[in-house]
């Protein structure tokens, strides 16, 4: 993907993710049509199974787990790589998405689902598990791109943003904005820092003079 086409992506997706909270949060007084369904769904057939898939993923993408831990082994599996600049890029993507989703917390403050099973910070849009794990996907997409990177950074976002809708504790379109944000700061992030990520790449698989 080029520079520009990524940096546009990004722009989109982080434009997207904006309306769709100020459409929601400022167009309805109550959630829209598709959030109650979903949610009534889920609430409905929910197995034990289910429960405790979504339990470990909110373990896993949230807290101290999700804000240190993750970031730190991506980061030292990096530089064990000998992907030093990557690991910059890597820890950079961590920084700006946690904060884009904090900011727009505070700026539409939507109330969460009443039946929610596990106690979460303020702000239900847009779920900043799902943009965690969007921002791990497309990070290592971008690091290593090849299909099963692809393929795996999907179905982990699916995850992680169905597990949310299980726990009651988001309502579905938070999980779409959450993986609009996490991915487009991730894309605008490497508009800019890509080219000088994979300089170093290039150089090192240039073979050495002879002689």
């Amino acid at each position: 993907m080029r520079r520009r086409t990524q940096l546009w992506w990004g722009i989109g997706m982080l434009v997207a993710a904006t309306l769709l909270g100020a459409a929601i949060v400022f167009g309805y007084t109550e959630p829209p049509g598709f959030d109650t369904w979903w949610n009534q769904e889920v609430v409905e057939n929910r197995a034990d199974w289910m429960l405790t898939f979504a339990l470990i993923l909110n373990d896993i993408g949230g807290g101290w787990v999700a804000i240190i831990l993750v970031p730190l082994l991506m980061i030292i599996a990096l530089l064990l790589a000998r992907r030093w600049r990557a690991a910059v890029f890597a820890a950079a993507a961590f920084l700006a998405s946690a904060g884009a989703v904090q900011i727009l917390k505070q700026l539409f403050g939507r109330a969460r689902p009443e039946d929610m099973i596990v106690v979460s910070d303020y702000g239900s849009f847009p779920s900043g598990h799902t943009a965690n794990a969007a921002t791990i996907a497309v990070v290592l997409w971008l690091v290593f791109p090849r299909v099963w990177t692809a393929i795996l950074g999907i179905l982990w976002v699916v995850a992680m943003a169905i597990s949310r809708t299980l726990l009651s504790v988001h309502w579905a379109t938070d999980t779409l904005g959450g993986a609009l944000v996490g991915a487009g700061v991730v894309l605008v992030l490497g508009s800019v820092m890509l080219p000088w990520v994979q300089s170093a790449s290039r150089r090192a698989t240039v073979p050495a003079p002879i002689g």
